[in-house]
Parts: structure tokens; sequence; C-alpha cells
């Protein structure tokens, strides 16, 4: 599924105006969290495997004290103010990330309450494609008249998933994955913009693969339980999932687009490991020079991860330079969108 102004025959354009992002202080080694993983499990792990296995020195992960909402409200405020916005100034808020704080009700609501708005309060989630499935949601509302400007907003802890005392080799594979997370928040202000602005978004979804990861706890199937509140996964099979789907995805979208990659500025991609991102690369051309590499000193961030690659270089953005997002997320879907600063 795609859209883009061409296809929709629209003239009126809804972009990114502000941007920020949120990170925590606390800093977790790669050496540090194996350490911590043989401690507890009394298993021989190979010197450095971690680090080794995943390219990531390092992570930033929350604080006791700190939430999904926590990492959120604190991107929110910095975009907000950028903007020279009051939160009054925005009538929709959108919580877009694959954690939360609770069951219910919706995070949004918390944000908000810390903010201090009344906007149309709401939750979008889709594992670590949720951040821009929240941005096309809020363009699409703003375009329909439903709202005049978006606040959308993530908060990510998934670091409160890892399974630190794996009982042995079994359960360290199951949950290998979650070894490569880190804590992030991010948020973006949308509205309508002159020019430029979101000119395409593209989606495929593979769902007969959302069993390949997850954390499983917390809904229906499993409302109880820890054993249910740790991530675990087969990261060969959505490596291999997204090696089939990804390249033909932004293949269409060059194509759909008449973009090359020497037309984006930068290309944001979802980052779990230095290997993937490597292998990535191979299999779709894409430049080194244009990627926005955060995966070795932050980790795998979930939905946060874009956001925080886009407020690391927005302020260098010139009118009129595009941005590409690529989203990756378990499910599985992949995601594209073409930003082009106003």
């Amino acid at each position: 599924m795609h859209t883009d102004q061409t296809a929709q025959g629209m003239s009126r354009r809804v972009g990114i105006t502000a941007v920020a992002s949120s990170l925590p202080e606390r800093e977790v080694t790669s050496s540090r969290l194996q350490e911590r993983i043989s401690a507890a499990s009394g298993l021989s792990l190979p010197t450095r495997m971690l680090e080794r296995a995943t390219g990531i020195v390092s992570r930033r992960t929350a604080a006791e004290d700190e939430y999904a909402s926590t990492l959120a409200v604190r991107a929110a405020r910095t975009a907000l103010e950028r903007a020279g916005l009051d939160p009054y100034d925005v009538d929709l808020l959108v919580f877009a990330s694959a954690t939360r704080d609770v069951v219910e009700p919706a995070t949004a609501h918390i944000v908000q309450a810390e903010l201090g708005s009344r906007a149309h309060a709401m939750d979008v989630t889709n594992a670590c494609n949720s951040f821009v499935n929240g941005i096309d949601t809020a363009r699409a509302l703003i375009l329909a008249g439903r709202a005049r400007r978006a606040l959308v907003v993530t908060g990510e802890t998934p670091s409160r998933a890892v399974r630190h005392a794996p009982s042995g080799p079994g359960q360290l594979r199951d949950g290998f994955a979650g070894y490569t997370f880190g804590d992030a928040g991010a948020a973006v202000v949308l509205e309508e913009t002159p020019r430029g602005g979101v000119l395409d978004v593209d989606t495929e979804t593979h769902s007969e693969h959302w069993a390949a990861g997850g954390i499983l706890g917390g809904g229906s199937r499993h409302p109880r339980g820890d054993e249910h509140t740790y991530f675990h996964g087969d990261g060969g099979e959505l490596r291999e999932v997204f090696e089939k789907i990804g390249p033909s995805v932004l293949d269409r979208m060059r194509q759909r687009t008449g973009l090359g990659w020497d037309d984006f500025r930068h290309i944001l991609v979802h980052q779990v490991t230095v290997p993937y991102l490597e292998r990535f690369v191979e299999l779709t051309g894409v430049p080194r020079d244009r990627l926005v590499v955060t995966v070795p000193e932050l980790g795998n961030m979930a939905s946060a991860t874009l956001g925080v690659q886009l407020d690391r270089v927005h302020e260098g953005l010139r009118p009129g330079d595009r941005v590409l997002f690529v989203g990756l997320g378990g499910g599985v879907s992949i995601m594209t969108m073409v930003w082009e600063k106003a």
C-alpha cells in the first residue's frame, strides 16, 4: 500500500516542522551487560561475545523512575520549544511506540497529562514501525481536516524486556535479540507546509511471520506471568524475511517517485545490529555516506531509532533536502517514507 501527493491529486502538503529526541543518561556497555548475564546465569560466555556478534559497543537504558512516557515527554517539550509552540497549540497527540507505560489507558494520555494540553490523544503501535506509522496517521488526519497541528511522540524502553538471567544456552539464544536493545524517545511536530512535506509513503506487510519475535505478555493470550514479559525472537527468520521483501519495496519507491539514492540528503534506516546494517547496504545498494549510523553507540532503539537519527541531522537540512525513512518492524512489516524539508 502506498500514498503519494500525485496519486492523491492533492496540492495540500503536510510536513515535519520540528524534531527532537531524548536519551537516558545511563550508559551500559556490551561488556558490562555480558558480565551481568554471566554472573546471573552462571554461563561462561566467550570474551566480548555480545559486542563481536552485534557490533554494538554500548546503549542507553532508562533508570528505574524513567518510563516510556518520560522519554516521550522530554522529546515532546524540546520539539515544541524548537517550533515556538505551546502544548495547547497542538490539537492531535499521537503516542507511537512498541513500548507503553500501562496496558490501559493509552500512554498518550499520560504524556498529555505531563505536557498539559487538550489535544485528541491516542496510541499507535506496530513494533519498530510505530513511529513512522504514527507520522503517517497524523498526516492523514490533518489532510482529512480532523486536525490542524499534530505532535507525534515515541518513548521506547525495550531494555525492560531483556532476560538477564537465562537458564541455559537455549534461553540465551531465544532472547539474544533483546541484548541489542537501547532506550530512547523522539518527537516531531506535523502541520501543513507551503512546499515539500511528506511526498510518498509505502508499506508492505507479511503477517504470517508475526510469531517470529516479540513480547507476548500483557494481552489476552498471556495476561500474567513473568515468563511472557521477556523479548523472544528468531533473529534468523526475521532477517530472512526483511532480506526477501526489503529490496523490492525500495525499488518500487524509486520507480514510483523517480528518485535515486543521490536525490536523498540522508537515508534513515532502522538498525538492529551492525552486521545486519552492512547486509542491508549490500542488498539494496544504499550509499554508506547517506546513512546516519547509530547502532554501535545506541543499539536497537525500536521505533525511536529513526526519530533519533532525524534529530541528529535535522538542523543541517536546507529547504528542498529530501530524507528517506526505511522502517523494519516485527509482525512483519517494512515501511518507507519520503520527506522533503519545506
